[in-house]
């Protein structure tokens, strides 16, 4: 018998299934994965909306069914404390929590100006200027953390739930070449190399599905 199952929406488009995916794999997770189709009722809203649905992701374990991304990791980090889903030092852990609570909840002009979209590749790219003062605020978390833990990754040496937090962020950056700082560049590209989102890339790009509101230049 399988030791999860995770339902998940787009791999190309869903920031959210995203996430929970890469908690559990950071969890260690042996997973069913079961896509629900982006035509499935609030599917497609999910997306355009781009804002996560009561659906996806879902992750069933032992009883449990849980969906929301900041749940998962808690859900996760209870039931795997060896696996180091956040940081072993109490105020490191608080800090990790709090900048994972932030990407969780706001930017919202940073979402709706920016859609994930991995197929995507832009040289520049006509940024809504509403959006700048969430980019910037990333960057300052990002520069703040790396020079505090000493990289690559947002905590020190290895991913965590802050990095499975902002990783689709990462892509986007990646996807409207978004100008940044060298040290938020270079974090970029430590996501971008990633096993675990070069893995998630391969199966998005094979994905047959195309929101073509999303596919859109604006």
């Amino acid at each position: 018998m399988p030791e999860a199952i995770l339902t998940i929406s787009s791999r190309n488009y869903s920031s959210w299934s995203l996430r929970g995916w890469l908690l559990c794999k950071l969890a260690g997770l042996e997973l069913v994965e079961e896509a629900v189709p982006i035509d499935a009722p609030g599917q497609r809203a999910e997306l355009l909306l781009l804002s996560p649905s009561v659906l996806v992701p879902r992750l069933t374990h032992e009883g449990a069914s849980i969906w929301d991304t900041l749940a998962i990791a808690e859900y996760l980090h209870e039931s795997f404390p060896d696996a180091g889903l956040y940081p072993a030092d109490k105020l490191a852990r608080a800090h990790c929590r709090s900048v994972s609570g932030e990407i969780h909840s706001g930017f919202q002009n940073l979402r709706s100006a920016l859609p994930m979209n991995l197929r995507a590749r832009h040289d520049s790219f006509r940024l809504f200027a509403g959006a700048r003062p969430d980019i910037e605020r990333i960057q300052a978390i990002w520069r703040d953390c790396i020079q505090r833990y000493g990289g690559p990754w947002l905590f020190g040496n290895k991913p965590c739930v802050a990095d499975a937090m902002f990783a689709p962020v990462a892509t986007r950056f990646i996807s409207y070449a978004i100008p940044l700082d060298p040290v938020c560049r270079s974090y970029c590209a430590t996501i971008g190399e990633w096993p675990l989102m070069r893995e998630w890339t391969k199966a998005a790009l094979a994905e047959p599905e195309e929101v073509e509101e999303l596919d859109a230049e604006f």
